[in-house]
């Protein structure tokens, strides 16, 4: 019988590998929950309406769906935020707002595997769903960035790029395009990155012929910073976008996150549910996909059955998020260690060791010991390979001798202690 490969574009977990995702997804909690966020999840899958009516019938090939033995299309979800629409939509009138909640699911997209992009990934979700101000914004961007900080990255490793779907429009209505236009060149824009400057050029003049307009939408896109938008709005609605994109960066500013931040009209994101101020978080060295992106959402409630209610938030994958942080150096995965390693010097004294094991394990500690009956040294070696911090050695003349012995692995210290006052406080040894 031939061995079954794992599938490409998904992950074996072993127990190291384990402790680097425990260690991502354990910071983003701790991230979200010292934000104020609470944590959800939803099933791992949905109807495929509920993909095809937020994205389009075009989304389907990209996931990974099936028919259920009802005949219904069913897919596994490649994102968290159509469940997270549904979900709000069904108790709408029952959550207190603003709405902040986060969660942390698997998702799955039937693509290309490619450097930082795989088949099967976890994205840490944060949205706040409720408030129109920018100061939402804001604070998914603080908590995206509180995180990364966290972590050791700094202004010169990652920067947030934002800009404003909204303000664009506007900027690109004031200059003759009609609202059927835009649509087709976000998508192309946000591609942008991914093209040769021939290949954007050739696909620039299929979106948008008018070479007039081709034009304005270059200069559009030269612009470097909010003060240059503001020259070149017209309109009313176009000058009141920039001045909330400037508010959001004062937001950001005050939140002592203002060196993480810049300005960058390049950046629209290609979902077509985006409203508002948009942003990427990248690796300043340039090397990889955006780590991080989000931004708000007016409608996507909406078109999926419920009220209409504005929305903000953003996702960040653990792929990209773990090879930056390798090529930083700044995996700081803590081995799990084992509080005790239990050792019979004689095996005789087996029997003791297991009681003294699930007497530790029964008070919360966590505890082993050898299965095999081997000398003295071979078990202090596997306790070494289990990353025992301490060992206890159980003596051939117990319990006559209700001593024990127990070792501190990590500086050779060895000291004595009755076994009832060890069991009474097993701390009095780990000090």
């Amino acid at each position: 019988m031939s061995k079954v490969s794992p599938v490409k574009g998904t992950r074996d977990f072993y127990p190291e590998q384990m402790a680097i995702r425990n260690w991502i997804l354990d910071g983003w909690k701790a991230s979200s929950i010292r934000n104020g966020f609470l944590e959800y999840d939803g099933p791992i899958f949905e109807h495929l309406q509920l993909f095809t009516q937020k994205s389009g019938e075009g989304i389907a090939s990209e996931l990974f769906s099936f028919t259920d033995r009802g005949d219904r299309a069913m897919a596994i979800r490649p994102e968290m935020t159509p469940t997270l629409a549904r979900m709000v939509n069904q108790q709408i009138n029952a959550l207190p707002r603003p709405i902040k909640w986060f969660s942390m699911p698997r998702c799955c997209r039937a693509e290309k595997p490619q450097k930082g992009r795989l088949r099967e990934f976890f994205q840490w979700n944060v949205d706040i769903i409720g408030p129109e101000s920018v100061l939402a914004d804001a604070e998914c961007i603080f908590t995206a960035v509180d995180y990364l900080r966290s972590v050791g990255l700094k202004p010169d490793d990652i920067q947030c790029k934002l800009s404003s779907r909204k303000m664009l429009a506007l900027l690109l209505e004031d200059q003759g395009f009609s609202e059927d236009e835009l649509e087709p060149l976000y998508v192309l824009l946000d591609k942008r990155p991914k093209l040769s400057d021939a290949a954007f050029s050739e696909l620039l003049e299929k979106t948008v012929p008018d070479a007039a307009k081709r034009e304005k939408m270059m200069a559009i896109q030269a612009l470097k910073s909010v003060d240059e938008i503001d020259e070149l709005a017209t309109g009313d609605a176009a000058k009141e976008s920039v001045a909330e994109l400037r508010e959001l960066f004062n937001f950001l500013d005050s939140m002592g996150i203002g060196q993480y931040c810049t300005f960058d009209i390049s950046i629209v994101r290609g979902l077509a549910y985006y409203t508002g101020p948009v942003f990427e978080i990248h690796d300043m060295k340039g090397s990889l996909r955006a780590v991080c992106g989000g931004g708000r959402y007016d409608n996507l409630l909406a078109g999926l059955g419920g009220q209409k209610v504005t929305g903000t938030g953003f996702g960040m994958g653990d792929v990209v998020l773990e090879i930056l942080l390798t090529e930083r150096g700044l995996l700081d995965v803590k081995t799990q260690n084992m509080d005790f390693f239990i050792i019979d010097a004689d095996k005789e004294r087996f029997e003791d060791v297991l009681k003294l094991t699930f007497q530790l394990r029964s008070r919360g500690y966590s505890a082993s010991f050898s299965y095999k009956r081997a000398a003295i040294g071979k078990q202090f070696k596997q306790a070494t390979t289990q990353n025992a911090r301490f060992s206890i050695i159980i003596e051939p003349d117990f319990p006559e001798n209700s001593n024990i012995n127990i070792k501190n692995l990590a500086d050779g210290s060895q000291h004595q202690y009755f076994l009832e006052e060890f069991l009474a406080d097993p701390t009095i040894a780990m000090n």
